[in-house]
């Protein structure tokens, strides 16, 4: 079954944190309208690889749901949207309040026209500082929450090539957007749910900052070698490189075995993980020199047979390639009417689930390519459909 098959979401976001949040509603099976400019919205070209120019990250983000194009500052536009929010549950739009007041998707506005509407919002900074009304992307986030300064080579603040903040940001904002479908079959409200990318960088680093806060150690950044554990760090082996977290005593104590040094273990400096993390330049020089003579595979044969964590450093095409990564069937390959070369990888729903269907069920859609269904479902006639085209309001 597809659990919310009977909710119905407009996806007026854009980038990561407003759509990815919708996709996690159209993965249990909502029925998601993606709305865009009449041209096509800025996400959908970022890294073009289709031949309509659709770009890897909007294949992923658009993937079961349908695509319409819409102009809602124009008067007949407006009453589009009137009829979309009528026939509504959820509205998903990350961009500052006054763009949503001039949209007419602000929470006063939309409860004008369905009262009990839920309205799922992002921003970057969060709502009551100075910065409140300032724009920005995930990387701004990390650099404010002290991920960037604890990240790379020492003076050489790094941010995540990965943009965990946005997809994190969405994956929360899609469980208060649940909570509070269930707050509205208990009370008949609606309401409006609102991340900031800041808050979720904040909570993502909060144990950084109470060990500031109470201790004030001022750390720095250490690269890959771990702080308050060791060896914990990527190692270069004779074909490639392995990242290893040795954490917590059971695990220390296999792998002393393993680099034959039992005489570490009575050693004072390396009494705890803290101990160990103050002095990770010794062990982990001790780990290198373990690891510089051995292949890959040996090395991760050998910790794994002990149960230490390891894994291999991929590139993307390694990723691609790696037998686990193809056994658990998690990349599903998808097509696109606009043109692919080949079907996609995309990436499902990331989580199992025994008795829900989160399958990819449709790729994203092509611009406007269900605008003309979704206005015959609001009521418009064939003639009325050609007009709002010749008007470009749709």
């Amino acid at each position: 079954m597809t659990v919310l098959a009977d909710i119905r979401v407009l996806d007026f976001g854009r980038y990561i944190a407003g759509p990815y949040l919708a996709t996690h509603l159209a993965d249990l099976g909502a029925d998601v309208i993606r709305l865009e400019k009449i041209d096509g919205s800025e996400d959908r070209f970022v890294g073009p690889v289709a031949a309509d120019g659709a770009g890897a990250l909007y294949l992923q983000g658009g993937r079961n749901k349908r695509g319409m194009t819409l102009n809602p500052t124009k008067p007949d536009g407006r009453e589009v949207l009137r009829r979309l929010v009528a026939s509504a549950d959820v509205v998903v739009a990350n961009m500052p309040a006054s763009g949503l007041v001039s949209m007419g998707i602000d929470l006063e506005s939309l409860q004008a026209m369905k009262p009990d509407i839920i309205l799922a919002t992002n921003n970057v900074f969060g709502a009551g500082g100075p910065w409140s009304d300032r724009v920005g992307f995930d990387g701004l986030a990390q650099a404010m929450s002290g991920a960037v300064a604890m990240s790379g080579p020492e003076g050489q603040p790094t941010r995540s090539t990965a943009p965990f903040v946005d997809f994190c940001s969405a994956t929360l904002g899609a469980m208060a957007v649940l909570a509070a479908l269930r707050h509205r079959d208990q009370t008949g409200e609606g309401q409006q749910v609102e991340t900031a990318l800041l808050k979720t960088a904040l909570m993502m680093t909060n144990s950084l900052l109470v060990e500031q806060s109470l201790l004030g150690v001022d750390r720095v950044s250490t690269h890959n070698r771990g702080q308050t554990a060791a060896p914990s760090d990527i190692f270069a082996c004779a074909d490639g490189q392995v990242s290893v977290s040795v954490l917590g005593a059971p695990l220390w104590e296999r792998w002393c075995s393993i680099v034959q040094r039992p005489d570490l273990l009575n050693d004072d400096r390396f009494k705890d993980d803290i101990s160990r993390g103050d002095h990770r330049d010794e062990l982990c020089a001790v780990m290198a020199e373990w690891c510089s003579t051995r292949t890959v595979t040996e090395v991760l044969d050998t910790l794994g047979e002990a149960r230490v964590p390891s894994a291999p450093v991929l590139t993307p095409q390694q990723a691609l390639d790696h037998d686990h990564i193809n056994a658990i069937d998690f990349l599903e390959p998808t097509g696109y009417d606009g043109g692919l070369s080949a079907p996609a990888p995309l990436a499902g729903f990331p989580v199992d689930m025994s008795a829900i269907d989160t399958s990819i069920r449709m790729p994203a859609p092509t611009l406007g390519q269900h605008t003309d269904q979704i206005l015959g479902e609001l009521g418009y006639s064939s003639n009325e459909i050609t007009d709002l085209r010749a008007s470009r309001t749709v």
